[in-house]
């Protein structure tokens, strides 16, 4: 006569699923299913803008990693440029248009005409530099993505970069 042996009744765990610890029980519905995949994508976000904010290469955006990013980067940072100037310089314009005198208006609407010439200049400026840059150093990649990439850059307010600056004005990259 032979005894039959019963089980545990589940799998013996693997290590890695000890090492993690309790797991949490799926969700019941769709609407709780929703919200925690709302929270999880919310912690990712924090998370790689803390980490872009740091200057962790690991946690920057798609469009931020690489070398060639980084010299990019690191060359719109060491110029001092127009750029951003522009949008503060377009709220005073916008602000100047609630004050009920045209000619005021129209001088300020003129002015920031010039300022845009004067940036567009600065734009080919930063951009010569960058391909040039990015042509010694990186001779087989493309330029345009990495000038247009750079010229986006140069429009924000150095503060309010991400990644943030690496390099003062002035340095030589």
């Amino acid at each position: 006569m032979t005894e039959q042996t019963q089980g545990k009744g589940r799998p013996t765990p693997k290590r890695n699923q000890k090492a993690r610890g309790p797991v949490a029980p799926p969700p019941t519905n769709r609407r709780a299913a929703a919200k925690q995949l709302r929270a999880k994508q919310a912690e990712q976000r924090r998370a790689v803008r803390d980490g872009s904010r740091a200057g962790d290469e690991r946690m920057f955006l798609a469009r931020d990693r690489g070398p060639v990013r980084s010299y990019v980067r690191d060359a719109v940072d060491s110029q001092r440029t127009l750029g951003p100037f522009l949008l503060p310089y377009m709220v005073i314009v916008i602000l100047l248009g609630f004050v009920n005198n045209p000619q005021l208006y129209a001088a300020a609407f003129l002015s920031m005409l010039g300022v845009i010439v004067i940036v567009a200049i600065d734009f080919i400026r930063i951009g010569r530099v960058i391909s040039r840059g990015v042509k010694e150093r990186f001779p087989d990649q493309k330029r345009r993505p990495h000038v247009i990439y750079g010229i986006q850059r140069t429009t924000l307010i150095r503060r309010w970069r991400t990644p943030p600056a690496k390099v003062s004005v002035g340095a030589d990259v």
